[in-house]
């Protein structure tokens, strides 16, 4: 009984000297925190239940009092945590959706058509040189966009040279060493 008497005592004394420790804004910033407490638990439901009002004024008050966990009893401090992650995603999912397109900006009919006619204009350039030659003329855009807009072009048959006539055109300056034995390829 009498240890029980002391470590009340203690537990007031305790207390006495953490109010006279406490600086004016955290004794009141806790007193706002009981209260708010306080009135949920006055609400007449079976089981007390917090509004998305008094969520907010928790993450708030995370925000603004380091010491706001002490003073915390209807939840525990990581559902505060949770609440505020949740508003953070929240409102990050709000700000980039919030009637702006996303992605990048569509290339410009204009300089689209202007790859499509220097490319036929040109039919041995690529889009490194039609790329090139774009930034000579001011537009400022990449290699990758000018390949993505040029055409998918099927090479002229007439023009394109086969593997088997060049190899019949370069026969005498073309060598086979891989098939020769070592030391005549070394004579070569």
């Amino acid at each position: 009984m009498m240890l029980k008497m002391l470590i009340a005592i203690v537990s007031i004394f305790l207390r006495f000297l953490r109010l006279i420790t406490q600086s004016r804004e955290e004794l009141i910033l806790e007193n706002l925190a009981l209260r708010q407490q306080l009135a949920v638990f006055r609400e007449k439901h079976p089981r007390p239940t917090l509004s998305s009002r008094d969520r907010i004024f928790w993450v708030w008050l995370r925000w603004l009092w380091p010491k706001w966990s002490e003073a915390l009893i209807i939840v525990t401090p990581e559902t505060v945590v949770r609440w505020h992650r949740q508003g953070f995603r929240l409102y990050w999912r709000w700000k980039s959706s919030s009637g702006t397109k996303r992605g990048r900006p569509l290339t410009k009919s204009k300089i689209r058509e202007l790859i499509g006619r220097i490319a036929k204009e040109n039919p041995t350039w690529g889009a490194p040189r039609i790329h090139g030659e774009l930034l000579e003329l001011g537009f400022n855009i990449s290699d990758r966009t000018v390949s993505r807009y040029l055409n998918k072009r099927m090479p002229d048959q007439d023009k394109v040279q086969s593997w088997l006539t060049f190899l019949h055109n370069h026969r005498e300056a073309t060598g086979v060493p891989h098939l020769m034995p070592p030391d005549q390829a070394l004579i070569i």
